[in-house]
């Protein structure tokens, strides 16, 4: 008969197998961590009970262990080992076995408090260990964003730290207010890299954010590769495009992929964006068929709106458009498909009905549910599109009309959510024409209580969408999206009752050390007492 392994041969085989070398930067003595409570994570957390007298220190010996059979529970063990080697230098061996008496953070699917639902997780910490409990990998991943944060600031280090390893005791019952939570980068005005996509979808990951949606075309770009008509990427994505001419670029095929995969790992869903009828400048300076007069007109590198239109009448408008749709819908996993929608002005009412009309079908055709930035509520159309409000009004008849019917709405008013809206009028970079947005401003609203007849019950979700008129690098996304970012996911998550501006801004402040260890370009505000 075979005999099974000891404990002792598996973590030695676990050790011996570890996919990267312990680093050998001699360990940086630290500063003492100030006490933390298990209050003091972002997105506060729906129900704490701390224990004082259950405080884990994770030391060389501690495992991550996952139930056999396990492969989702595996896959993030090994994320948080990943996270947790560089500052510790503990080899943190994944090991699927049922118990061990070493010191352990177990990663379990099933057995949680009935209340996490889908994507929310039980966390326990007592002296012997951490416990974090889920129905979905998505919700162990949510726990161990919540262990990174409970954790002193130093754990974020590259490189090996002296300091001592501390969580505090008691129990986490935590789940999101709200299923969509979301963040949106402009490629279109400006490109950003596939390095600069995956690195912003890391810092997401931390505040529970999991969906990314990618503004992919407009009338400065055109940033997603379609086989069936290519020179919208060579031409209407190349040289001299972008605002100022500044921002060319676009992601092929493999690059999507492999931007859909880095956040899938990392449970975030990518939506993307082809804006139609109005913002196709790129798409019709490039083929000039597409053009009722067949003539192309010049690329635009300004940062007007609301000029161009796709033909209405035109056969071959809806080709074009069925093309698009279905190549993109083949290479996209996630359920939604936005097709813009806002600011067509140089389209007719009858003509902006009429091309809905024709598309909204195309989108289910594929297989996919329909998103559209609030405008198209004015059409009327089926329950299952979603509408994304970016006004800066608390009145809108389409939006309630829409949800009256049952269509779901992502919350994402301008002046409250807009990442490229600037500080206040000394900030380097962004736009003012929806408002100022400080800290609190980003935070003190309710997404249930913005728009008059769009309710609880209405609500999808928020997203905080960051356009990149003035942005050119990862550090200026950076820089307008941290520290507000954070402060959406917090009202996309937690409870209304645990909305408070004071606790929220010590807790972000304590954000900092992370930030600094992560190189993270953020804003200082000044409402906020950076730790």
């Amino acid at each position: 008969m075979r005999r099974r392994p000891t404990l002792t041969r598996l973590l030695a085989t676990a050790a011996l197998a570890l996919p990267i070398a312990l680093p050998a930067t001699p360990a940086v003595a630290a500063p003492p961590a100030p006490t933390r409570q298990l209050s003091d994570v972002i997105p506060a957390p729906v129900e704490t009970r701390p224990d004082a007298r259950g405080t884990f220190t994770l030391d060389p010996r501690t495992v991550i262990r996952t139930a056999p059979g396990s492969t989702d529970a595996w896959r993030v063990g090994h994320q948080l080992a990943d996270t947790l080697r560089p500052a510790t230098g503990y080899p943190l061996p994944v090991l699927p076995v049922h118990a061990t008496p070493l010191p352990e953070i177990a990663l379990l699917l099933g057995g949680a408090d009935a209340r996490v639902g889908q994507q929310g997780y039980q966390l326990d910490v007592t002296h012997r260990g951490v416990t974090i409990r889920a129905n979905t990998a998505a919700g162990l991943f949510a726990g161990t964003q919540t262990l990174r944060q409970l954790l002193p600031a130093t754990i974020e280090a590259a490189h090996r730290q002296r300091t001592t390893w501390t969580v505090p005791g008691g129990r986490i019952i935590d789940h999101p207010r709200f299923a969509y939570r979301g963040a949106m980068l402009d490629l279109a005005r400006h490109f950003h890299t596939v390095d600069e996509i995956t690195a912003y979808i890391d810092l997401l990951s931390q505040y529970k954010i999991n969906y990314l949606h990618l503004h992919l075309t407009d009338d400065q770009g055109w940033r997603i590769q379609i086989d069936s008509w290519p020179k919208l990427t060579t031409v209407g994505g190349g040289p001299g495009t972008g605002v100022d001419g500044a921002g060319p670029g676009y992601l092929t095929k493999a690059d999507y992929r492999a931007v859909v995969a880095h956040a899938a790992a990392r449970h975030i869903t990518v939506i993307p964006e082809i804006d139609m009828p109005g913002h196709t400048n790129a798409a019709q300076s490039t083929y000039a068929e597409l053009n009722c007069d067949g003539v192309a007109p010049p690329p635009r590198t300004d940062m007007a709106v609301g000029y161009s239109s796709l033909c209405i009448e035109d056969e071959l408008t809806y080709r074009f458009v069925e093309d698009v749709i279905r190549e993109i819908a083949a290479i996209t996993p996630g359920p939604f498909l936005h097709i813009g929608g806002d600011e067509a002005h140089a389209t007719t009412d009858e003509d902006y009905r009429t091309f809905m009309q024709r598309v909204l079908p195309l989108v289910a055709k594929y297989g996919k549910r329909a998103f559209g930035w609030n405008e198209i509520m004015q059409v009327d159309p089926p329950t299952d599109v979603v509408a994304q409000y970016w006004g800066t009004g608390t009145t809108n008849a389409d939006l309630a009309e829409a949800a009256a019917r049952g269509n779901k709405v992502v919350m994402s008013p301008a002046n409250k959510a807009y990442l490229d809206m600037k500080y206040d009028p000394t900030t380097r970079l962004g736009l003012s024409w929806a408002a100022y947005i400080e800290v609190r401003d980003a935070y003190d609203w309710n997404p249930a209580q913005r728009v008059t007849g769009v309710g609880e019950q209405a609500i999808l979700g928020v997203e905080a969408p960051l356009w990149s008129e003035t942005l050119r690098t990862l550090d200026d996304i950076e820089y307008m999206a941290f520290p507000r970012l954070p402060a959406i996911a917090e009202l996309g998550w937690s409870t209304t009752t645990s909305h408070d501006w004071e606790s929220f801004r010590t807790r972000l402040g304590a954000q900092a050390p992370r930030w600094r260890l992560q190189q993270v370009d953020f804003y200082p505000s000044p409402q906020v007492p950076w730790t």
